[in-house]
Formats: C-alpha cells, sequence, structure tokens
C-alpha cells in the first residue's frame, strides 16, 4: 500500500494529543489529523470525536520533505447538507410586482446611482412591466435610512462629544493631583 498526496485510506488511531491525533496506515507509518481536520464543525475535545484504536479513513493531505504525513478525517466525509435559507429581502422582484417604498427607482433618494446608470431604463431596457411610481405611497412607508455622509456626521459629532467630556475628566484628575497636599 502506497501512501500518496490525495489518496484515501484505513488507518488506526494511535494517540490523541489536544492538538490533533496520530494515526497509523497498515504499513506501519504514521500521519497526524490536525483538530481542525477532526469533523466538519468545531471540536473542542477531540476524544469526544475519537477513541485510541479506532480504525478511521484518512485522506493524505500532505508529505513534507522529512517525511511527515499531515491527514484529514473530515474531508473523507460528505459534505454536511446546508438548511435552507429563507431568499434575502430585496433580492428579486417584490411581491406582486410592487414598486420600491416610495416608488423611487434604484440609484434615486439622494444617492448618486452606480456608475453610468441612471436609476430608469437605460440602453436595452424597457420600461414595459415596470408599476408607475406612486408619489401618494410615499406617506404610507417609514422615511428612508439617512445617506452614509448624514450618519458619518452624526458619528463624528458623538465622537467629538465624548473626546471631549474624556478630555475634561482627564483635566479634573490631573490637576487635582498636581496641587500637592494643603
Amino acid at each position: 500500500m502506497q501512501v500518496e498526496v490525495g489518496s484515501i485510506l484505513e488507518a488506526k488511531v494511535t494517540g490523541i494529543t489536544k492538538f490533533g491525533a496520530f494515526v497509523k496506515f497498515e504499513n506501519d507509518q504514521t500521519a497526524m489529523v490536525h483538530i481542525s481536520e477532526i469533523a466538519p464543525t468545531y471540536v473542542n475535545d477531540i476524544a469526544d470525536y475519537l477513541t485510541v484504536g479506532q480504525v478511521v479513513k484518512v485522506k493524505v493531505l500532505g508529505i513534507n520533505e522529512e517525511g511527515k504525513i499531515s491527514a484529514s478525517i473530515k474531508r473523507t466525509l460528505p459534505p454536511p447538507e446546508r438548511p435552507n435559507r429563507p431568499p434575502r429581502s430585496g433580492s428579486g422582484p417584490r411581491e406582486g410586482g410592487a414598486p420600491r417604498p416610495g416608488g423611487a427607482p434604484r440609484g434615486a433618494g439622494g444617492r448618486p446611482a452606480p456608475s453610468g446608470r441612471s436609476g430608469g431604463p437605460g440602453p436595452g431596457r424597457s420600461g414595459a412591466g415596470r408599476a408607475p411610481a406612486r408619489t401618494s405611497m410615499a406617506s404610507q412607508f417609514p422615511p428612508q435610512p439617512a445617506s452614509f455622509e448624514d450618519m458619518l456626521s452624526k458619528f463624528m459629532q458623538t465622537s467629538d462629544d465624548k473626546m471631549s467630556d474624556m478630555r475634561k475628566t482627564m483635566n479634573v484628575k490631573h490637576q487635582s493631583r498636581r496641587g500637592g497636599r494643603k
């Protein structure tokens, strides 16, 4: 039996450490399986997954110049099933072809349109199939979030206020130390 990078072989667990497990192949070669290669989930304690003497399938990941072999158990397992996620809000068409809140097309609302796009029908795009903008609906929706510049300005003001308060506190502490005993 030849141990080559990429091959999947059976091996016997010969030792468990806090950073990984050692396995031995039929030809008496030893490999190390790092803790991150034990299972497809977070592994806190390797003893929860492996025991000494257990026979496991491993995939050979690499062999360095000194002949040390690194292997993986989790890469021999089928990939874990990913739970079905509901679609992200804002992706895809809106239900019933409803317009965006306030009837505003993308790129409107005080923000610059993405490079070269005006938000409306352009070359190769037609306005057919789009609902007409309804300005009367704007009062039914809450106001749009502030622009980046507004949020940045608010953050800077809050930061300046906090820094000012901190300087005042530091000055009071510093002056009380300078005075000495009376």
